[in-house]
């Protein structure tokens, strides 16, 4: 054996011994699993893309015409070599191959991210339309540039994969990553010719076999289409093409098609929603993929056994519907039909709605539905004096609770109505008086801000963590009640946003959705106690004595410990849902019974938008519908509409509280309608002031409070010469130091520090401020005497002289109250 023949050989032991990389894909591949396999290859040169023995015949034709563009081994070429590295791309099986290794390394890249792990396999699963797309932007980054032949091979694979990017799977970075392989000269006449190959005569065999035998089921509100069908003799060509076409021409949630082949029967599923997942069914048939397309293989089986397999996993991979119920809002207003169009002009700029369902109040029958925009034709034509009938849209368009979100949307797009009524269920014509309605944003909100699928278990940990005791277990006993009585419950606003934010709840708003007052008079009847109703306003406040808690704690021995507690919650309020429009800019607001969306509405920010839903199974469900959770998210103060500090200008006070206390910041649109709003605090009453400067001076940090006031100068839009001085933080945190100890909260008897701080602040302002301060703010008689008993014992004690004795001082301050001595040693504490 001569040298080069036997340095040869060592060369092929050595390589033999320490074994190769190879990179395989899943049977029946199709244009993802062998895009992956050549970007699989280009990544890793070092690795060789083996072949599976069956593709699709799709990928079957442009193989055998781009052959030479590629370097793929086939099945046929692989002689056995040891193999002890993998990279697995578009699947999670590894199939026997001949020369890997007993446990090979190996690593996945897929993106089916419903799978089991093998224990020392590396992963990286990512949720994007296509394998490809995953392995397409490794390639983009490492800076390497790819031939046409491989920008259409890889174009081809996110299209197949992504219905042309337009499955739910598909997420941007599919675009993004199609968009560079046009750029890298993908040829998109290729693409639409291997996407759309004619059907063989075989298969258009078995597509008629499997139309002749299709089933419709109804599954949990979703139309599942399943077929079974024995392929042609000798069918050798792959199915999926032929389940695309029996999908395309079918209005469905899911597909299932069963094909015997032989002695086997392969199952191929497709869903076309969220609510249809058939991953689980194919793995629990010992197949998988993702939730919308999987396959199983089931050897050695019958298409009757099968199918009685299958009919049974199906409803396990439906999640019910969503439901109008879901998204609808109760408690709708409507418009007679003999009313002026002037006066649902009016209505309809008083309460911001875009229409009214219009009712016959003779006939008690739903007639049509008037829009803004016919109100505002009728109006630019000065025909304000028709009655409504002759604008509306005449006709009757109606869902029920239970209707599927798919039939409202059916609707909307057919009948062209951007709100419709709800009616009861138990309504026998479709001209019944509606109960509710649903509107065209509410569904955009439901198809486009869909919710996380964790919200309510995580929800729920948090009411039952973050609660004081005695209101979780309140919340555990009001749930059941509110629930049997179909009365929505929610806790709303400062409590929500606190607890999504980690911070124990201060603000307690309990909001029904139905009869507040008669869901406190049950729970009065149950546990006793007292209800104080105010039938006007639709609240109720029901006092909890220590016999309500014993009442409470003989159902349920885990509530005995409360009733002990001195902290124990002492009553609970009860909000009916309502909406408010306003008659004019500053003036207090109309109110009347609404929805919960309406009522969240009409309060001042989205952060304080949010809803906790409290009833039976609802427990735990969180309501955003105007973006509280991304503004928390991102530490923002937004007005919900453009009017909100016009409407209300006292907002602009509380927009700074909220924004120093939670260390936010005013979104820059707010921030703009706020600067050009403050001229309005003139026309606000002295007492809605004086209410928002005294929770300012509640706040945590009174002085960031009024110094965020000064720098955008609104203390000067109360009274022309009311300011803050840095003189005044300096004085108020001697007040601070003085509040905290014991003696002077002995004496002040639990009385809080606001008349303190709002003494101080005015004593360092020229009196004449100080006067004018008083008179704008209407302050009662008592503590506009008290800011005066302020002054004079300032003015006694500056009298004193330097070395008064202890008696004298006692003399000069013994007329005095404590707050108002207080107030004294604080400003006199730097002196």
């Amino acid at each position: 054996m001569d040298y080069v023949h036997y340095n040869s050989l060592f060369s092929q032991l050595t390589q033999y011994n320490q074994g190769m990389r190879l990179i395989l894909t899943h049977e029946n591949a199709d244009f993802d699993a062998i895009a992956s396999l050549w970007a699989a290859h280009r990544l890793h040169p070092d690795a060789q893309p083996l072949l599976p023995r069956r593709v699709n015949r799709n990928v079957s034709q442009f193989l055998n015409l781009y052959w030479d563009a590629f370097h793929y081994i086939r099945p046929r070429e692989w002689k056995k070599r040891r193999v002890n590295r993998v990279i697995l791309v578009d699947t999670h099986g590894l199939n026997s191959v001949r020369g890997v290794v007993h446990n090979p390394e190996v690593f996945v890249i897929d993106h089916h991210t419903n799978y089991e792990r093998n224990e020392g396999w590396g992963y990286e699963v990512e949720p994007v339309g296509a394998t490809t797309t995953m392995l397409v932007e490794k390639i983009r980054e490492s800076g390497k540039q790819l031939t046409p032949e491989e920008a259409t091979l890889f174009l081809l694979g996110i299209h197949e994969d992504t219905g042309s990017l337009t499955y739910d799977t598909t997420n941007a970075r599919d675009i993004t990553a199609a968009a560079w392989l046009v750029e890298q000269g993908a040829i998109l006449s290729v693409v639409r010719r291997f996407l759309n190959i004619p059907l063989t005569v075989a298969q258009r065999e078995l597509y008629d076999r499997l139309q002749t035998a299709v089933t419709w089921i109804d599954v949990k509100g979703q139309t599942i289409v399943f077929a079974a069908a024995e392929a042609p003799d000798g069918f050798s060509d792959e199915i999926s093409s032929i389940v695309h076409r029996l999908r395309d021409v079918m209005s469905l949630g899911g597909l299932f098609v069963l094909v015997r082949i032989g002695q086997d029967v392969q199952l191929i599923a497709r869903s076309n929603n969220k609510y249809v997942d058939v991953a689980g069914v194919a793995k629990k048939m010992g197949g998988g993929g993702h939730s919308r397309a999987s396959a199983a293989h089931i050897p050695k089986s019958t298409l009757a056994d099968v199918q009685s397999q299958l009919l049974a996993l199906i409803p396990d991979a439906v999640t019910p519907i969503a439901k109008v119920v879901q998204l609808m809002s109760y408690g709708v207003q409507t418009i007679s039909a003999n009313t002026k169009v002037s006066i649902a002009a009016m209505r309809m700029q008083r309460t911001g709605h875009e229409g009214f369902p219009v009712v016959d109040e003779s006939a008690q029958s739903l007639v049509g539905l008037l829009t803004r925009r016919a109100v505002d034709r009728a109006m630019s034509h000065e025909l304000g004096n028709l009655p409504v009938s002759r604008v509306m849209k005449a006709g009757v368009v109606t869902v029920r609770p239970s209707d599927s979100i798919d039939r409202l949307q059916q609707l909307m797009l057919t009948e062209g109505w951007g709100q419709i009524p709800v009616l009861p269920e138990t309504a026998v014509s479709d001209d019944s008086l509606p109960i509710g309605i649903v509107t065209r944003t509410d569904l955009l909100n439901h198809l486009f801000q869909p919710k996380p699928e964790t919200a309510v278990p995580n929800m729920r940990r948090l009411l039952s963590e973050q609660l004081d005791a005695s209101l979780w277990q309140m919340v555990l006993v009001i749930s059941p009640i509110a629930d049997e009585l179909d009365f929505p419950l929610y806790f709303v606003g400062g409590l929500v946003r606190d607890l999504l934010l980690g911070k124990s709840p201060t603000d307690l708003d309990m909001v029904v959705e139905g009869d507040a007052i008669q869901l406190a008079q049950r729970l009065q009847a149950d546990y006793g106690g007292e209800v104080h109703a105010h039938s006007r306003f639709g609240t109720a406040k029901w006092t909890l004595e220590t016999a309500v808690w014993q009442n409470i704690a003989s159902r349920n021995p885990e509530a005995a410990q409360i009733c002990e507690q001195p902290h124990a919650l002492l009553s609970i309020d009860f909000v009916t849902a309502r909406t408010e429009f306003y008659t004019e800019p500053t003036a207090l607001p109309t109110v009347s019974q609404g929805s919960i969306k309406l009522d969240l509405h009409r309060r001042d920010f989205a952060i304080n938008t949010l809803a906790l839903r409290l009833d039976g199974i609802h427990l735990g469900e969180l309501l955003d519908f105007y973006g509280g959770q991304r503004d928390l998210d991102h530490g923002v103060i937004r007005v919900l509409h453009s009017l909100s500090f016009i409407d209300d200008p006292t907002r602009i006070l509380r927009a700074i509280r909220l924004e120093q206390r939670l260390g936010f910041h005013l979104e820059p649109r707010t921030a703009e309608l706020l600067t050009n709003s403050l001229n309005l605090l003139d026309r606000v009453t002295g007492s809605r002031i004086r209410h928002e400067l005294e929770l300012s001076f509640r706040e945590p940090d009174p002085v960031a409070v009024f110094a965020r006031y000064e720098a955008i100068d609104l203390l000067r839009h109360i009274h022309p010469g009311l300011t803050w001085q840095d003189e005044t933080a300096v004085t108020y945190a001697n007040a601070r130091q003085l509040l905290q100890d014991k003696v002077w909260q002995a004496a002040l008897g639990g009385e809080t520090g606001v008349f303190v701080y709002f003494a101080i602040w005015l004593l360092l302002l020229p009196e004449a401020v100080q006067l004018g301060t008083l008179d704008r703010l209407m302050v009662r008689k008592a503590t506009r005497q008290d800011v005066e008993a302020c002054r004079m014992a300032l003015t006694a004690v500056r009298a004193l002289p330097e070395n008064a004795k202890p008696s004298q001082v006692e003399f000069a301050l013994r007329p005095y109250q404590p707050r108002v001595l207080l107030v004294v040693r604080a400003m006199l504490e730097g002196e």
